[in-house]
């Protein structure tokens, strides 16, 4: 599997040699987007099987993990990422869209673009629910230069799940009442004056879209 990831990856960057004499063409652009998220994704494959670094480091033993063996390993890591950063650091950029997703881990919203460091706000909540604090949060960003807000669930959603269950509704009632009155906050975040104006003018665009959580593909709502 290593030494399969590691051709792969050989493959990829010579690939990314051969483009590089495109790179002032449309076609050398998208053809460096796609190799770099294929190196992304290579990254994530060659972590995969690092069950150390996936907390749970006495798997093995048969021990289970108290909450501090998380803590621990949390910091860790942080430290170990933050080094990579400082040795690849990122080039900032102004984000033009603001993305609400639900929390759940299958999602990952850089593969669900492609790349979100550069041109993307993230709000991730409970069954991607808005409240009143997410929904200044995206007036902010509007005012800050957002152009596109995209407004997500996801297939195989816990919390719909949960909304939907007669005993779980009772056990998560903040949950359930935030799943089930999504549409009666997006109509009122719709209907902020100044969010309704740049709709009306044109300076802003906000869509429904269901995530297919195997694929990540975004579909129409």
């Amino acid at each position: 599997m290593r030494r399969r990831n590691v051709v792969l990856g050989s493959l990829i960057v010579l690939s990314g040699l051969g483009f590089a004499w495109l790179s002032g063409t449309s076609n050398g652009r998208a053809a460096q987007f796609v190799i770099g998220g294929a190196l992304v994704n290579l990254g994530y494959r060659m972590q995969d099987h690092l069950s150390s670094f996936d907390f749970d480091p006495h798997h093995e033993h048969g021990e289970s993990l108290t909450p501090g063996d998380v803590w621990a390993e949390v910091q860790r890591q942080n430290r170990m990422a933050a080094d990579v950063r400082s040795l690849f650091p990122r080039t900032p950029h102004h984000p033009l869209v603001a993305m609400v997703v639900c929390m759940d881990a299958r999602l990952d919203t850089n593969e669900l673009t492609g790349d979100t460091r550069k041109y993307y706000y993230v709000i991730r909540t409970a069954g991607s629910a808005i409240e009143d604090e997410e929904g200044d949060m995206l007036e902010l960003a509007v005012a800050n230069g957002v152009k596109l807000i995209l407004l997500t669930t996801h297939s195989e959603c816990a919390a719909e799940r949960a909304a939907a269950d007669p005993a779980q509704r009772q056990r998560y009632p903040a949950l359930t009442r935030s799943v089930l009155e999504r549409g009666r906050r997006l109509r009122e975040l719709l209907a902020r004056p100044f969010l309704a104006a740049k709709i009306q003018s044109g300076e802003l665009l906000v869509k429904q879209l269901d995530i297919d959580t195997r694929t990540e593909l975004l579909l129409p709502h």
